[in-house]
């Protein structure tokens, strides 16, 4: 009897991004910052306010803020009002600033019992790991996100990554300047990064009169 061949069939899979929103992570307006921060204030967690506030005045990619260590904050006791880094997917240093409620929320944390004998900022409860991991930062930042009432498919690490330097760009219009506190090697990529148009361009131009 001749066998009979019977087409292929291709198992459906379940799309990875259906029902999500695709595209970069927005930003947290001011409004949400300060919203977001005056939660973790309230619950008193020390280590979530001052992880938030450093991922605000950093700008850094989530891989590089879990591995901050407490030496490079911290100077003589002091939290540092400047810092400076390696990142770890260019290999450039790039520098921030710490206004002067992140570095209160910094010592805060870093005089907690937690922080006893703790080389990291923001060590993991994991005896495992010496900090806490890229996906545990995630989930923090989903549960900051929903805790205000915003869509958590919207915002990710990214959007605390870019939330100040949106706002440096929307008060001064200055590219170089964010590409320097971002630490992208070509202004290009701060273009992308930021989501500047030709729109954001002519709002620029039409504030200069010469």
């Amino acid at each position: 009897m001749p066998r009979v061949q019977l087409p292929a069939v291709t198992p459906k899979h379940r799309v990875w991004n259906k029902g999500r929103i695709i595209g970069q992570k927005r930003p947290l307006l001011p409004k949400q910052v300060w919203a977001i921060r005056a939660r973790l204030e309230l619950a008193g967690n020390l280590r979530d306010l001052a992880l938030f506030n450093v991922a605000i005045d950093s700008k850094l990619r989530g891989c590089d803020l879990v591995k901050l260590a407490v030496i490079d904050l911290m100077k003589d006791d002091r939290v540092r009002e400047r810092v400076s880094v390696v990142q770890s997917k260019t290999k450039r240093p790039v520098q921030f600033e710490l206004v002067e409620n992140t570095r209160d929320s910094v010592a805060a944390w870093i005089k907690s019992p937690e922080m006893i004998g703790s080389h990291f900022m923001f060590p993991s409860r994991f005896h495992e790991r010496p900090h806490i991991s890229t996906r545990q930062y995630g989930r923090l930042v989903r549960d900051w996100v929903v805790a205000t009432g915003l869509e958590p498919s919207g915002y990710g690490t990214h959007s605390l990554r870019r939330t100040k330097a949106a706002e440096i760009y929307r008060k001064t219009g200055n590219l170089r300047a964010v590409q320097l506190l971002l630490g992208h090697t070509k202004v290009d990529s701060t273009v992308r990064y930021l989501g500047v148009e030709l729109e954001d361009a002519l709002s620029i131009a039409e504030g200069v009169d010469m």
